[in-house]
Formats: structure tokens, sequence, C-alpha cells
């Protein structure tokens, strides 16, 4: 547990290091485009079910409904002008380097859910998958994203809860890159 804090937090500052200017560009971009604030900061299910709040870069406009996108009726038309680019490239989530140097996140676990997400809340509570802190990436998240249906996810996950190591981490950093590159399973 010491020495995957100790990872996450050096790994979150050097990705905060080279990432700063792009962010600040992405933030800019974000404000330029479309109406509302830079960042949209959404209530999460962290470790033991408490909540906390974890930033994104906006990619929906500000009247979009607080649900999970797959919950929505024709996403894209939420979508802001740059929003899908950053979905498809995962810029959306570096905010979320915030979090885990507070501690509220990982940079491998579980997704967080949506607090209001209570089918995938209790069926990962029913796996103690709740125990882990969640992750800026995951075994799930390199397993189809979006694509997957809740029970496909909690089992992915309640495997990631029998499998975690750190080489496993590493594994699943690595397969993450290939992913984003490829921009696999993600929802527009």
């Amino acid at each position: 547990m010491f020495l995957k804090r100790t990872f996450d937090i050096a790994l979150g500052l050097l990705a905060l290091a080279f990432l700063i200017i792009p962010m600040a560009a992405i933030a800019l971009a974000v404000l330029a485009t479309s109406r509302g604030p830079a960042l949209y900061w959404s209530q999460r299910v962290g470790r033991g079910n408490s909540l906390f709040w974890m930033p994104k870069f906006r990619t929906m406009r500000i009247d979009t409904p607080v649900v999970a996108t797959h919950l929505l009726e024709d996403p894209t038309r939420h979508l802001t002008p740059i929003g899908s680019f950053l979905r498809k490239t995962s810029l959306d989530e570096l905010p979320q380097l915030w979090c885990i140097l507070r501690g509220d996140m990982s940079v491998v676990g579980p997704r967080p859910a949506l607090f209001n997400q209570d089918d995938l809340i209790a069926a990962r509570t029913a796996k103690n998958v709740q125990s882990l802190p969640p992750g800026l990436t995951g075994w799930a998240q390199i397993n189809g994203r979006d694509e997957l249906a809740i029970p496909e996810k909690v089992a992915l996950d309640a495997e990631y809860l029998k499998r975690r190591s750190f080489l496993f981490d590493l594994r699943i950093m690595a397969m993450t890159v290939i992913r984003v590159v490829g921009a696999a399973g993600i929802q527009h």
C-alpha cells in the first residue's frame, strides 16, 4: 500500500510537471469554444463508498443532465465543440491528477462511479471492490471501457482486486497508453 501511494504521488507530480502547459491550453480551449467553466466537477464514489469531488475538463454543455453518458438518449448532441476530441484522446481526464495527489484516487484502480450509479455501487460493494481506491485507469478500462455492461465491469474490477500488484499496475498503465492512442471503447 505504501509503495502504491508513493508511486501515485511521484507519477502524479511528474505528469503534472510535463502536462501543466498542455492542461492550461486545454482549459483555454474549453473556455473559448463553449459557455461555462473549463472544469466539470462531479461527485464520485471512492474507497469505502465515500464521496469525493472529481474534476474533468468539461466536454458536455452546461445544461446536460447529471447521469452516466451511456444513459443519455443522444450523448453527441450534448457535446461541446471540442468535447468529442477530448474524450477520444482521454485528455478530459487530466485534471484527475489533482485527486491522485490528494489521495482520493490512485493511478490504477476501478474507475470511480458517479454518486447516482446505484446499481454499479451495489455490485462493487457485493464483491468488496469498494475497498480499493478508484483509479485514473483500471483493468476494466483497458478491457472495454464504456462498452462493458455493469456485471462485466464489476467482474473485471473484482479480478483486479485479487490480482493487484505493482507489476500488474505497470501492465495496466502500458495497456492504457495503447488503448488511448487507439481510442478504443470510448463513447462519444
